[in-house]
């Protein structure tokens, strides 16, 4: 028999699926089922002068050192918001992450490579607040969905970007992107108004400028995608191997574009494995941190206090 625990948590389940099938906006639904109770929420912090330059910062309680996660929604750079995303920034959040969820300026208005220059943007301000969130500054991930995911990995990825806003790279430890067009002849498309109208896509697409310091990369993609064609992953991942940059491709079976985001969601991981990925991901290659104290300790008796960084990723470390 089941517990009154596990029914609530199998009845939000089926709430929130039936809310996403149903609904026109279906990311915006999930804030239904979707609380704040036991976390830290900053709500509309500005990072520029534009009325879309804010976010929004989740984070958990009593946070010490822990990874700072931006991220960046979808839309085809011509519409969603931050609000619509707050799942995303709550299920993170409880992750025991620091997470940033942004707002940038909108096409046809807006072009490239102002969205891109917004994120930089966000995650120096973030970077600079960390630590009153409990935030680690030099622990940082940059995460989007579909568009979101182009500009993630976009402003990674151009060397350009991090420069002009003052983050270095070395404070970023991994980029993840859902579902990301990465690699695409925008001039084919409806989303062509969100580029410049002479623009070359040589000049645009994010694997075509992978900078060999950039940080590992996360790239998932939908089994079930008809939005986004799976190649745009495919060639991503060519490209930062090209440069020596490490990079892990996922493809999650029956996802689609939505659902692939919207699996992030706690209560619709049943879904995919979307959370999962992201966590295991962030796990892998945030900075670790231990005491001195705990360097005289025995293997497998480490002290969970936090002074000194480990890092996996650096010989000698």
């Amino acid at each position: 028999m089941s517990s009154p625990k596990f029914r609530r948590a199998g009845g939000l389940a089926a709430v929130a699926l039936g809310l996403l099938l149903a609904a026109c906006s279906p990311q915006n639904t999930l804030n239904v089922v979707t609380f704040t109770g036991g976390l830290k929420v900053s709500q509309n912090v500005p990072y520029g002068p534009a009325p879309r330059n804010t976010m929004d910062i989740y984070a958990p309680e009593n946070a010490q050192n822990a990874p700072v996660v931006l991220f960046i929604h979808g839309g085809s750079w011509q519409g969603g918001d931050k609000d619509g995303h707050k799942f995303v920034g709550v299920s993170l959040a409880r992750a025991g992450y620091v997470t940033g969820v942004m707002n940038y300026r909108l096409a046809p208005e807006h072009r490239y490579p102002e969205y891109v220059q917004d994120a930089a943007a966000a995650l120096k301000v973030l970077r600079d607040s960390a630590q009153r969130s409990g935030g680690n500054p030099d622990n940082l991930f940059v995460m989007g969905h579909s568009a979101g995911a182009f500009n993630a990995v976009e402003v990674v990825d151009n060397a350009r970007w991090l420069r002009e806003a003052g983050v270095p790279i070395s404070a970023v430890r991994g980029v993840i992107g859902v579902a990301g067009p990465y690699s695409y002849d925008f001039r084919q498309f409806s989303s062509k108004v969100a580029f410049p109208p002479e623009g070359n896509p040589d000049d645009i697409m994010p694997d075509r400028h992978v900078r060999p310091d950039a940080p590992p990369h996360l790239l998932l993609v939908a089994a079930n995608d008809t939005t986004v064609n799976p190649y745009n992953g495919v060639n991503m991942q060519a490209a930062l191997k090209k440069a020596g940059v490490p990079s892990e491709l996922k493809v999650l079976p029956g996802l689609n574009h939505i659902t692939v985001i919207a699996a992030v969601a706690q209560p619709l991981t049943f879904l995919g494995g979307t959370r999962q990925q992201v966590t295991d991901f962030i796990e892998a290659h945030r900075l670790k941190w231990v005491g001195w104290s705990a360097l005289r300790q025995p293997p497998g008796q480490l002290h969970s206090c936090c002074t000194l960084p480990l890092d996996p990723a650096r010989p000698g470390h």
